[in-house]
């Protein structure tokens, strides 16, 4: 089955455009289930161009704390796989954003991988990215995650060999997430400077447009990474501002206007 290319067309639209692309993740479930599908819709609205959509997990080992807190709220609200299918279903017949399904191995194997890709592209997912799966050993899962019809995005750190980024590039469709420093997720005052050689050394390896995540929270951030980078993906900023206003009747309109801010859509 052919992949949806939403993804890929929406990196030349942005990349047409002349900016980066806004990668905006949030933890489907927090604060709760019912909520995810407008405030995904409210941060397209502010000019999210692909969700990542976070399959909350107990062991989040790739993850900082702000976003471990979003998926133990996400979990205790009685979010599953099967309803991060329903939210991101609910999602596609609203908008044409590409979507893609963040998560770690484990949910996935229990519930069942075949089963699990079908399901996906059924509900609208254009891509799956998941953090711990090794791409040494990703062969029959990405060649599973292909048949259906879903792009692959893997991660590429600065810790990684050559040998490494070119296995990446291999087994990546849609576009590589591009790790701008070693440790887990989180906000950070500065991009790692090492990140511009990281994508240097990458595009000797493909032409998949590169994203950078980890640390990137602010407007400044988006626009110096996105002088050598096709996109930014943020996500602890974003479930740092739910994690604030969960309580608030306004948390839509402050999750647009912060990804309004990020953007810089008038």
């Amino acid at each position: 089955m052919p992949s949806s290319e939403r993804i890929a067309e929406r990196f030349a639209a942005c990349k047409a455009a002349g900016r980066p692309a806004l990668v905006a993740y949030i933890t489907a479930g927090d604060p709760t289930p019912g909520a995810t599908e407008e405030l995904a819709l409210a941060m397209e609205r502010g000019g999210a161009d692909v969700l990542e959509l976070g399959a909350p997990f107990s062991d989040p080992i790739a993850d900082g704390p702000v976003i471990q807190r979003a998926s133990d709220r996400a979990l205790k609200a009685g979010t599953t796989v099967a309803r991060v299918l329903d939210i991101a279903s609910s999602i596609r017949k609203r908008s044409d954003i590409p979507i893609v399904l963040f998560s770690y191995l484990n949910p996935l194997l229990r519930y069942g991988f075949d089963r699990l890709c079908s399901d996906a592209r059924q509900a609208g997912v254009d891509g799956c990215l998941l953090t711990d799966l090794s791409v040494e050993e990703a062969g029959d899962m990405t060649e599973t995650l292909r048949r259906h019809g879903l792009d692959t995005v893997f991660l590429a750190a600065p810790t990684s060999t050559e040998r490494r980024l070119a296995l990446v590039a291999q087994h990546s469709t849609g576009f590589v997430y591009v790790v701008s420093r070693s440790g887990v997720t989180g906000e950070q005052d500065s991009v790692s400077g090492g990140v511009e050689e990281l994508i240097a050394n990458l595009r000797r390896h493909t032409a998949l447009p590169l994203a950078v995540g980890f640390g990137i929270s602010r407007r400044e951030h988006v626009e110096a990474v996105g002088r050598y980078a096709d996109g930014v993906i943020v996500g602890s900023a974003f479930m740092r501002l739910i994690e604030r206003y969960c309580g608030s009747p306004d948390l839509a309109a402050r999750l647009e206007a912060f990804t309004r801010e990020l953007s810089a859509k008038s």
